[in-house]
């Protein structure tokens, strides 16, 4: 049988959010495990985010990698460095707020949103953190609010229209 190569495949970055200790106390005394929070991504509007746990480090991490290269997300960037709008995004307690900024404004965030936007090739972008600040589910929220992000050739589709009616 031959190998085949695929030439398709993207090359994606991969950054360890969170690792913490788990415990389920059984009958039996206390099962310790670990759980990973990897985001994946290739700086060019792919990002996927995963989680992973196992009796060993290391095997959680590749679990929690598995897993978001299947949840991987595109996302469409405006001149390969912001987003089109406003977006919101929630996961359970936690809220992000993100928003375009200006050529040259930089990365305004911090902790998991900040590693999912970077993966994700965003470069101008400011973004507040609301609500509590789970680094999983600020993760979570941050791809959340990707996903509700619409271009305006999309929105004209959507509605029937040129992008200049949209766009006003």
């Amino acid at each position: 049988m031959q190998k085949r190569e695929r030439k398709d495949v993207k090359t994606l970055e991969e950054l360890v959010i969170e690792v913490k200790s788990v415990v389920k106390v059984t009958q039996g005394g206390r099962q310790r495990r670990f759980a990973a929070c990897v985001v994946v991504g290739d700086h060019k509007g792919t990002v996927g985010l995963g989680i992973g746990k196992a009796a060993e480090v290391q095997d959680a991490v590749k679990k929690a990698i598995q897993s978001a290269n299947k949840n991987l997300i595109k996302i469409k960037l405006i001149d390969n460095r912001t987003i089109a709008h406003e977006a919101h995004g929630k996961s359970g307690a936690s809220r992000v707020m993100i928003k375009p900024a200006p050529l040259g404004a930089g990365l305004i965030s911090g902790g998991a949103v900040r590693a999912v936007l970077e993966l994700a090739g965003v470069q101008d972008i400011l973004s507040k953190s609301l609500g509590s600040r789970t680094k999983t589910n600020m993760a979570n929220a941050t791809i959340d609010a990707l996903k509700q992000i619409k271009t305006p050739e999309h929105v004209a589709k959507l509605r029937g229209k040129t992008v200049e009616e949209i766009l006003g």
